[in-house]
């Protein structure tokens, strides 16, 4: 289902000591299986694909009393808590929203008042449910959300019908939105206390978001499966251990940035998604590959300039969809002003492929080198295939670099900070010391 295809970075791998890298990925997969790495209490993920079989009739159950009911269902989260649904959903749909289609919105992931306003007045005219994902309930930018949001929603329906329309994706028995849920009698789905949010996705938080938008949630998991038996065979020619070789080999080679690129618009939140996985799992202890990402052909008319002539710091992994799910041909025009009857009867795909072709050499003469990971489509089925592919590759890639790829430290300090800012409870000699280093800050400009 997935091919790793090296002809446009063989040559900056041949600089690397494959061998004893590939040892180092396959020791490192084994203490991930054998769950005694560190984070080993967030390893939950890696049965998620079979394990969510049992949860399916329930999930689509809830997805189809939502659909019957109403116009808009509102998903509440930040990180992993929104952008793995985010991503199926943009990249398994029609662009453009079909009118049997419920519409699903995401809130909960910044703190833009001007969003918020504007999502509560186009609420006001629809019939909508919100699906609130959080372990604590407290993570600041989705609580102050599902707060406006709950209280609008109590405003249009009364309370009592509010509760109904309230789905929480929460903790099993801790956490404010658990106690919450139980005292107002919603509906509620667990996360598991051995799953991160990064490593979400194959759960209720990222499935639910996907039946409601009507995609096809057994064949996500199918394609899952199918993964999570062919990719944690230890085996030479493993997908995984060829992608994270690589990685390896390009950060030991000098190489700090990964960029994740693709020909596809619909991929854009998966790359997004990409990069907090991968960007909050790996950048620890001063470690790790920088990681962004680009859409192309679009970026080649603006970022594309510096990776082909900027500093020589960034390699590609770039995702290829061999065959379009729709396609169409250039028609000839009489008057050829355009220039392009050259060519008529050539399909835009064909186009865009051999811009991609064009583009890795070039890419590649300039010293960008690129790993190319080639999907047969872009499906259901494949895209669970991809996201297994992605969070297994991340969890040996982290243990590889040395690091614990389930926790992120580095994000508490901006909170702490924050709180302190704020003038929370509990963080008075922070809000004292942090408003004197402001005061500091402006005396020097």
């Amino acid at each position: 289902m997935l091919k790793i295809k090296t002809t446009y970075i063989d040559d900056a791998l041949k600089q690397a000591e494959e061998k004893e890298l590939l040892e180092t990925i396959k020791k490192a997969h084994k203490t991930l299986l054998d769950r005694n790495g560190p984070g080993r209490e967030f390893t939950g993920w890696l049965d998620l694909p079979t394990m969510m079989n049992a949860k399916l009739p329930n999930l689509n159950q809830t997805a189809q009393h939502l659909k019957e009911k109403h116009d808009v269902l509102v998903v509440v989260g930040i990180g992993g808590s929104y952008l793995g649904a985010k991503a199926a959903i943009e990249a398994l749909k029609p662009y453009f929203k079909a009118d049997y289609d419920m519409e699903i919105i995401f809130a909960g992931h910044h703190m833009s008042s001007e969003y918020l306003l504007d999502l509560k007045a186009y609420l006001k005219e629809k019939s909508f449910a919100i699906n609130v994902i959080s372990k604590s309930g407290t993570t600041i930018e989705p609580a102050i959300a599902f707060r406006m949001l709950k209280q609008l929603l109590e405003e249009k329906v009364g309370k009592e019908e509010a509760k109904k329309r309230i789905v929480a994706t929460t903790d099993a028995n801790n956490g404010a939105l658990r106690k919450l849920a139980d005292k107002e009698g919603y509906e509620t789905y667990v996360i598991a206390d051995d799953i991160g949010g990064r490593y979400s996705v194959l759960s209720p938080v990222g499935l639910l978001p996907m039946a409601v938008a009507g995609i096809d949630i057994e064949a996500v998991l199918e394609g899952a499966q199918i993964a999570q038996e062919e990719l944690n065979r230890s085996t030479t020619d493993n997908p995984v251990y060829r992608y994270v070789l690589t990685r390896h080999a390009m950060l030991n080679a000098g190489k700090t940035v990964e960029l994740l690129g693709h020909y596809e618009p619909k991929l854009h939140f998966l790359t997004e998604w990409w990069k907090q996985l991968f960007g909050e799992s790996e950048g620890k202890n001063h470690k790790g590959l920088f990681v962004s990402s680009v859409g192309f052909t679009t970026d080649l008319h603006s970022l594309g300039q510096y990776i082909q002539d900027g500093k020589r710091l960034l390699f590609e992994t770039i995702i290829n969809i061999k065959e379009p799910k729709k396609d169409t041909y250039i028609a000839k025009s009489s008057e050829n002003l355009d220039g392009l009857n050259y060519l008529e009867a050539t399909s835009i795909d064909t186009i865009n492929k051999k811009a991609m072709q064009g583009t890795l050499l070039a890419h590649m003469d300039g010293e960008a080198p690129s790993l190319v990971l080639e999907l047969d489509r872009l499906d259901a089925k494949h895209f669970g295939y991809l996201i297994y592919f992605f969070e297994l590759s991340c969890a040996i890639s982290g243990y590889v670099l040395g690091v614990n790829p389930f926790d992120q430290p580095g994000v508490e300090a901006y909170k702490k900070n924050m709180f302190a800012l704020l003038e929370k409870p509990g963080f008075e000699s922070e809000t004292k010391h942090l408003k004197e280093r402001l005061k500091d800050v402006k005396k020097t400009r």
